[in-house]
């Protein structure tokens, strides 16, 4: 569709403000001000939505606090994982509609969905499942596409294959069992008690305890890829490319954590920074529909509650996947 700025609404039903959350200069959460702003217009190649919901993840707080290398625009609204309905469209965009239930991955440097609306490039949006509530969507893609590119864009895993997931019990983990099983490699898994059973029921074909059991003993063949989700002591990590078959590979998702290899065997280090991957997402969605995939979500906040939840970021206490609802 190609136009100038519509929306779905009358003029009358369109309101002139809403609200968001934005952090003017870096720090705690106590930077996160709740604030009335002008209803944002579309430019070229880009829509306007009407936030359903966004999705809280471990960057939301880096770029917050400022220690993720992200060249973040300040004033800054966070949530880059959003879900919504389109509400107006720029000139250019072709392939959506105003009224079209959607989901994407936002520019991480740009405002994000803690927010009434917000403004997302075309070319981020996929159309959201329709199998799940659209505020539930909001949980899926980066954390998905993170899973997806450590598997076949960085580990290259084909089926027969034998992976390790170090770190498997959170949400990245669990997407990347599923979809591994479902290539048809073998997974082994390490897991705490607590995540234990939801990593089997992602598929994991074995599944370690790291509290109790020595990945030495348990992994009883090499793997092809060793994928570590986990903050690992850098001399751990190291050891662990132990298990790894000559010419595999190494892939973490940890990026102030040094991915090791060993160049004498052939075995290549690879860490991955999630990037926006429209095909993929679409791929993704898919499998949802299809019920191959699930989304994860342990929690669902309101928006006005948003800097409470950085505050449990900021001390390490979130488990699981929490969106947070537009008002």
């Amino acid at each position: 569709m190609t136009s100038t700025t519509t929306t779905e609404n009358s003029p009358a039903e369109v309101p002139t403000t809403a609200w968001a959350f934005r952090f003017h200069e870096t720090g705690g959460p106590e930077v996160l001000r709740y604030e009335e702003l002008p209803v944002p217009t579309p430019g070229a190649g880009q829509v306007r939505l009407r936030v359903a919901a966004s999705a809280y993840n471990a960057a939301d707080n880096g770029m917050r606090g400022g220690f993720l290398p992200i060249p973040v625009e300040l004033p800054h609204v966070p949530g880059y994982d959003v879900s919504g309905t389109v509400d107006a469209i720029g000139d250019g965009v072709e392939g959506l509609s105003v009224g079209d239930a959607v989901i994407g991955f936002l520019p991480m440097e740009r405002d994000g969905g803690a927010a009434q609306f917000a403004l997302a490039p075309a070319d981020a949006l996929v159309t959201a499942p329709t199998t799940i509530p659209l505020t539930d969507a909001a949980a899926l893609p980066s954390v998905a596409l993170t899973a997806w590119q450590a598997l076949v864009d960085e580990g290259d895993l084909v089926a027969g294959q034998r992976l390790l997931v170090v770190g498997a019990g959170g949400v990245v983990g669990k997407y990347a069992v599923a979809l591994a099983v479902r290539a048809g490699v073998h997974v082994v898994a390490t897991a705490s008690p607590r995540s234990a059973d939801d990593v089997r029921a992602a598929g994991a074909h074995e599944v370690v305890d790291h509290t109790r059991a020595d990945l030495f003993d348990a992994v009883t063949e090499p793997v092809d890829v060793l994928l570590n989700l986990a903050p690992l002591e850098p001399e751990r990590f190291a050891a662990l490319v132990a298990l790894v078959r000559d010419g595999g590979r190494v892939v973490s998702t940890t990026a102030f954590l040094t991915t090791p290899g060993d160049e004498a065997r052939g075995v290549q280090a690879r860490t991955v920074f999630v990037r926006p991957d429209r095909e993929r997402l679409a791929d993704l969605v898919r499998l949802v529909e299809a019920g191959d995939l699930h989304v994860e979500v342990t929690r669902r906040i309101p928006l006005a509650e948003l800097p409470a939840l950085h505050a449990e970021g900021a001390a390490g206490r979130i488990a699981g996947k929490v969106v947070v609802l537009a008002p």
